[in-house]
C-alpha cells in the first residue's frame, strides 16, 4: 500500500524527470583539488626560508532552470584548505560555504518569440543578480576562476543582440548595510579584520567604517601598492558598456567601464596606553571615478592543415583617466599589447608582447599616477603562472613590460604546454645602492610548463611547474628589500578536476 506520502514523493519525481528530459532542468558539480609545492610563488623567498605544501578544494553545486523567457542559475561553493578545519568543529568555527552565483535572465525581446510585440531589437534580456563578468580574454573583467574562490559581483545587466552587434550595459551599487538607523550611503569597502595589533603589540579592536592600512609598529603592511585585482577594497559603484561585432573572421570589441571608490580620510584608533593602529576611514562624502576605456581586435586566417597553418593574432590598447582609489588624477596610464599564434596541426607556437605603463618614482608628480590598473580580470593568465603581477601580492610601481613565447602540443588526449616571459619594467625606479643612478629594469624570466589531460568526460588531471630568475630589481621593486631573497624560485601543483553533470545519460549502444 502506497502511503500518501510515498504517493506525492512518487508524483514528484515523475514531474521532474519529466522536466528534466525536456532540458529545463541542469545540475552541476565540482570538486577540484589542488596540491602545491610553494618556494618563490608571487614574490623571491626570503634567504633561508623552507618550502611550504599543502591541498586546497572548491566543491561546487551549480542548479540551472529553463523555461520560455526566464533562465534562472545558482552556484553554492566551499572552499578550504585541507586541515584548515578540525575534524571536529564547533560553531564558533564560522563556515566558508557561500554563495557564488545567483541571478535570474528575463528575456525583453526575441524576433522568434511570437508573443513577444515589441520588435525593434533582434534579443534584449535583463540579467540580474550575483553573477560572473568574463569578457574577451579576461584580461581586464574575467571570473579569476583560478582561484579557489574565483570572483563575482552582484549586478544589473542588459544584454542587447541586434544585426550581429552585441551590446551590454550594466552596473552595481554596494552598500554594507540595510540595518534600519544607517543613515547615507558611506560604504567601507572590504573584508576587516575584527582585531590588529598596534604600535605597542596590543590587540586593538576595529570599529565600522575604518580599514587599517598599517600594523604593528606603523610599518605599511606593503610597499608595493595593490591592483583592484588583489585589494580587499570593493569599490562603491560602477557602470559599463560593452560593445562587439565579428566581420567574417574578425572580431572587433570596446569596452568602457567606469568604477567609483568612497572617499576617506588617514585616521588612527587606540590611545597612548594601548598603541595605535593607523589606516583608513571611510566616512567621506563623494567617490573616486575611474574611467577605463579601449579597444581589442582578434583576427584569423588560415588553418591547420594548410601549408602556412591556422594563424591567429590579437592587439589591444586601453587607456585610464580620471581619480584613481586614493584620490590620485590618473595621467598617461596605458596598457597596450599584440599576441600572434601559428597553429600547424597539433603544434601551435606564438610571440607576444605587451606594456602596463608605472610611475616614474625617481620624479614623481605630486598628486598624480601613471600606473595602470589591470581592473578585475585573471592576471594568472596573462603575466606568468608564479603571479609576481598585479594579484594580492602586490605590483612594481614601475609598470610592467612582458615579451614572452607560448608553445602547445596536443597528443590524443594530452596537451603539453611551455611558456617563456621576460618580465621588465616600462618606468623607471631609484636604485638602492645609488640614488642617482635608476634601478636595472630588468625583472626577470619565468619559465612555466605544464600538462594536460582528460581522464574521462568528467574528470580533468593537471600538472603543473614554473620557474622565476628573479633580480635585485624584482625584489627591490615588490618587496623594498636588497640581497634578502633568493633569486631563484619554484613552483609545482598537482589539480584534480571533477565537474559531474548529474542528469547526463550515457549513450547504450544497440546490438544488430
Amino acid at each position: 500500500m502506497f502511503t500518501l506520502s510515498k504517493k506525492l514523493l512518487l508524483i514528484s519525481l515523475l514531474t521532474l524527470s519529466h522536466m528534466v528530459v525536456r532540458g529545463q532542468f541542469s545540475l552541476n558539480g565540482q570538486i577540484r583539488t589542488r596540491t602545491e609545492y610553494r618556494d618563490g610563488l608571487g614574490n623571491l623567498p626570503a634567504i633561508g626560508s623552507k618550502p611550504a605544501a599543502f591541498t586546497s578544494q572548491r566543491t561546487r553545486l551549480i542548479f540551472g532552470y529553463k523555461w520560455d523567457r526566464v533562465t534562472f542559475n545558482t552556484s553554492v561553493q566551499d572552499v578550504r584548505v585541507w586541515g584548515q578545519d578540525a575534524a571536529t568543529i564547533n560553531n564558533a568555527d564560522g563556515s566558508r560555504l557561500m554563495v557564488h552565483e545567483a541571478n535570474a535572465e528575463v528575456v525583453l525581446a526575441n524576433v522568434a518569440d511570437t508573443t513577444i510585440k515589441f520588435k525593434a531589437i533582434q534579443n534584449l534580456s535583463l540579467k540580474i543578480g550575483r553573477q560572473e563578468l568574463v569578457y574577451d580574454d579576461v584580461r581586464l573583467l574575467g571570473n579569476l576562476d583560478w582561484l579557489q574562490q574565483a570572483r563575482r559581483f552582484d549586478v544589473a545587466m542588459l544584454k542587447a543582440q541586434h544585426l550581429g552587434w552585441l551590446v551590454d550595459i550594466g552596473g552595481g551599487f554596494n552598500q554594507n548595510s540595510d540595518a534600519f538607523g544607517v543613515s547615507g550611503t558611506f560604504y567601507t569597502p572590504g573584508n576587516v579584520p575584527a582585531s590588529v595589533l598596534s604600535n605597542k603589540n596590543v590587540s586593538l579592536g576595529i570599529p565600522s567604517g575604518f580599514i587599517p592600512t598599517s600594523g604593528k609598529g606603523g610599518a605599511p603592511v606593503l610597499a608595493t601598492p595593490l591592483s583592484t585585482n588583489g585589494q580587499n577594497q570593493q569599490f562603491k559603484s560602477f557602470q559599463m558598456i560593452y560593445l562587439t561585432r565579428k566581420f567574417k573572421q574578425t572580431k572587433f570589441s570596446g569596452l568602457f567601464f567606469k568604477d567609483d571608490f568612497s572617499k576617506y580620510i588617514i585616521d588612527s584608533v587606540g590611545n597612548a596606553t594601548q598603541g595605535y593602529v593607523y589606516g583608513r576611514r571611510y566616512n567621506q562624502t563623494g567617490v573616486n571615478s575611474r574611467l577605463t576605456y579601449g579597444l581589442m581586435l582578434n583576427n584569423q586566417f588560415g588553418n591547420a592543415s594548410s601549408l602556412l597553418g591556422k594563424v591567429q593574432s590579437q592587439a589591444w590598447f586601453y587607456a585610464q583617466s580620471g581619480k584613481d582609489r586614493d584620490g590620485l588624477t590618473i595621467k598617461n596610464a596605458y596598457h597596450y599589447g599584440a599576441f600572434f599564434m601559428i597553429q600547424k596541426g597539433n603544434f601551435s607556437f606564438g610571440p607576444g608582447y605587451e606594456v602596463l605603463s608605472g610611475n616614474n618614482t625617481i620624479s614623481p608628480t605630486a598628486g598624480q599616477t601613471s600606473k595602470f590598473d589591470p581592473l578585475y580580470g585573471t592576471p594568472h593568465k596573462h603575466w606568468g603562472y608564479m603571479d609576481y603581477f598585479y594579484v594580492g601580492t602586490g605590483s612594481a610601481a614601475g609598470g610592467l613590460k612582458d615579451g614572452y613565447l607560448k608553445g602547445k602540443y596536443i597528443y590524443k588526449i594530452f596537451t603539453f604546454s611551455l611558456d617563456a616571459h621576460s618580465f621588465a619594467l616600462e618606468k623607471s625606479m631609484p636604485n638602492k645602492l645609488d640614488s642617482n643612478k635608476p634601478l636595472d629594469k630588468k625583472l626577470g624570466t619565468e619559465i612555466d610548463f605544464l600538462l594536460n589531460f582528460n581522464l574521462n568526460k568528467f574528470t580533468n588531471i593537471e600538472l603543473g611547474y614554473s620557474h622565476m630568475k628573479g633580480s635585485n630589481s624584482l625584489e627591490y621593486s615588490k618587496a623594498a628589500t636588497w640581497d634578502k631573497t633568493q633569486k631563484n624560485a619554484n613552483w609545482a601543483y598537482l589539480m584534480l578536476n571533477i565537474r559531474p553533470d548529474f542528469f547526463y545519460t550515457k549513450p547504450v549502444a544497440i546490438k544488430q
